[in-house]
């Protein structure tokens, strides 16, 4: 199954994630389908950079948001409105 979970980066007590697509059986930090943002919890939840097109893209295919990932993901799109497009 696939799924939507963080990888750890940066140093010890400061840690930074990545926002992947992988295995659900692949290690925490291992082999990634697509990396699709990245999230610093030091920081305000408006300085993610999280790529929604491509997180509805997945979950249309079926990935599963872990638990964390999906409390980040409803934070991140209350904090960012959507860029409404108008027409030129």
């Amino acid at each position: 199954m696939v799924t939507i979970r963080f990888a750890r980066f940066g140093t010890k007590k400061q840690p930074y994630y990545h926002l992947v697509v992988t295995d659900r059986e692949n290690p925490r930090d291992g082999k990634f389908l697509e990396a699709i943002g990245t999230y610093d919890p030091s920081k305000p939840i408006t300085d993610a950079k999280l790529d929604l097109k491509r997180v509805d893209h997945w979950v249309g295919l079926g990935a599963q948001p872990s638990t964390r990932a999906r409390h980040v993901l409803t934070e991140y799109r209350r904090a960012v409105p959507a860029v409404v497009a108008t027409p030129s």
